[in-house]
């Protein structure tokens, strides 16, 4: 058993050698392995309600609507809160934020398993809105102060991925543990890993400070924490814009990536900013009223934002009924279905993977200031176009491959939209630029399960009510084959809007936020 037990250790060590050389280091393998976990815990939830659908609907005596609807919920609360959360983002201490949050939501699990009745369990997923208001605005402002802006696709590829590792766990894990036991420990099964991670958010993340003194330079062990750095270097910091610039307030060299980001190609080729967008003074104490409309003013934004609402609109559909779709259209078993979703959770990890550092690559070395939304829109279209004849076929061999590429194209889209979303803005804003987005995407997101589930009673079986079967009802499945093409047209729209609409005024955008990050280089950022 020694030479096995040893192989093993082998491996261990050099995966974890391959993951600290990939994303730069030990200090930075942490900040992605925890802020990926957090996105991880929200997918997972959602995605256990699509994998023990078929369990809920007999268990509690509902249809698709109902199933909808749970999903909804703690989405539609998650939205509303987001807006007051992010203002606090940009105020208060982000880890503690987090794990508050975390463990608010490891109890609402809890909870969700010991329900006695359907009504008992949406109640309860109430709650759950906390990490969806919580993770986007305090992921994306850590992201920012911890990586430079040459690195964001790549870094924010791998913390995404993240998130379609906890749609696998809650598809695979929590399906099979449904098929085995209950329901019920599916939900339970979640709340121990969300308490394990409140804890190491605690112990292992300290709060960072803003605007760039504390980035992660290449091969850093330990994570710089706000209160150990000398206010004066805080008074006197940098403009995060520039990723070298702080290397070389410190003494040190820039790196090759500040030569390859897109602030630098703005500065190189002399694009000029919108001139009345150009902030003079930190925004980091301006009330949320103002910072909403500023958000909102800058086009390329406005674009990002609803490209990314249609996409997960499209998703948050996906992952709630696939399962469901998947045993009726090709009439295989729970654990079939879930095991096929882990693959093309596999293809989305992929995507995540390949596009943010593509997109990074081509600002680099090819010199295409626009190729974050220009790679974003390809992959919208490249899922639409995908997913169209894997929906039209009746072979699972034929339509696996079709749903392997979708998936990477769907999950794609996201590391370069959410870098350029940072590129846009004024470090001071991060968190609340996040929830205005997180806002609006997770009112798609809500809306998304409820109306999926609708519009399949509709194409299948006679319903009453909310989608109640009756009478000679079909299968669960029936109609969403329908569904889900109809629900392509706004994933392709979202694809199009970025390529034709987004490339134009990205650059100017860009500008503007880089002359606020210089205008404003003196003034003191918060704790």
């Amino acid at each position: 058993m020694r030479p096995v037990q040893a192989a093993r250790d082998g491996f261990r060590h050099t995966l974890a050698d391959r993951l600290r050389q990939a994303v730069g280091g030990p200090a930075r393998l942490r900040v992605v392995v925890l802020l990926a976990c957090v996105l991880a815990l929200e997918s997972a939830d959602t995605a256990t309600v699509g994998a023990v659908a078929v369990q809920l609907e007999r268990s509690l005596h509902v249809g698709n609507t109902q199933i909808g609807l749970l999903a909804t919920v703690s989405t539609a609360i998650g939205a509303a809160a987001t807006l007051p959360v992010g203002a606090l983002t940009d105020r208060v201490n982000r880890t503690r934020l987090l794990t508050g949050a975390i463990v608010a939501w490891s109890g609402a699990m809890i909870v969700s398993g010991a329900a006695s009745s359907y009504l008992m369990l949406l109640i309860t997923r109430l709650a759950l809105g906390a990490v969806v208001a919580t993770a986007g605005p305090a992921v994306a402002s850590l992201t920012g102060d911890l990586f430079p802006a040459a690195e964001r696709g790549r870094i924010y590829g791998f913390v995404l991925s993240g998130e379609l590792v906890g749609v696998g766990i809650g598809f695979l894990v929590s399906g099979d543990i449904a098929a085995v036991l209950s329901w019920r420990y599916s939900f339970w099964a979640l709340a121990v890993p969300g308490l394990v991670l409140a804890w190491a958010m605690w112990r292992l993340l300290p709060e960072p400070a803003r605007g760039g003194q504390s980035r992660l330079p290449v091969g850093a062990e330990q994570i710089p924490a706000a209160d150990h750095i000398d206010p004066a270097d805080r008074a006197t910091a940098v403009p995060p814009s520039d990723p070298g610039a702080n290397d070389q307030a410190r003494g040190q060299s820039p790196t090759a990536d500040a030569e390859g980001s897109v602030e630098k190609k703005i500065e190189e080729e002399g694009v000029r900013p919108h001139q009345d967008l150009v902030l003079h003074s930190s925004p980091a104490d301006r009330s949320l009223g103002w910072a909403v409309r500023y958000v909102l003013s800058i086009r390329t934004n406005r674009v990002l934002i609803l490209a990314s609402a249609l996409g997960y609109f499209f998703f948050a559909g996906l992952r709630t009924f696939a399962v469901v779709f998947l045993r009726d259209r090709f009439s295989i078993g729970q654990g079939l279905a879930s095991s096929l979703l882990v693959v093309l959770g596999v293809g989305a990890i992929v995507g995540v993977l390949f596009t943010g550092r593509l997109g990074d690559w081509l600002i680099d070395r090819r010199r295409i200031i626009t190729a974050r939304p220009m790679v974003a829109g390809t992959c919208f279209l490249t899922a639409a176009g995908m997913f169209l004849p894997g929906l039209l076929t009746t072979s699972l061999l034929a339509a696996a491959p079709l749903f392997f590429l979708a998936a990477a194209g769907l999950g794609g889209a996201n590391p370069p939209l959410d870098a350029a979303r940072l590129d846009l803005m004024h470090h001071g804003l991060w968190g609340r630029a996040e929830a205005v987005r997180t806002v609006l995407r997770s009112g798609f997101e809500a809306i998304a399960p409820l109306l999926f589930g609708y519009v399949s009673t509709q194409f299948g079986a006679h319903t009453s009510g909310l989608g109640h079967p009756i009478g000679n009802a079909g299968p669960a499945g029936a109609g969403l084959d329908h569904t889900f093409l109809i629900m392509l047209t706004p994933l392709a729209a979202a694809g199009l809007l970025l390529l034709l609409r987004a490339t134009k005024t990205y650059p100017r955008d860009v500008a503007t936020a880089q002359a606020s990050e210089h205008a404003t280089a003196h003034t003191a950022p918060p704790m």
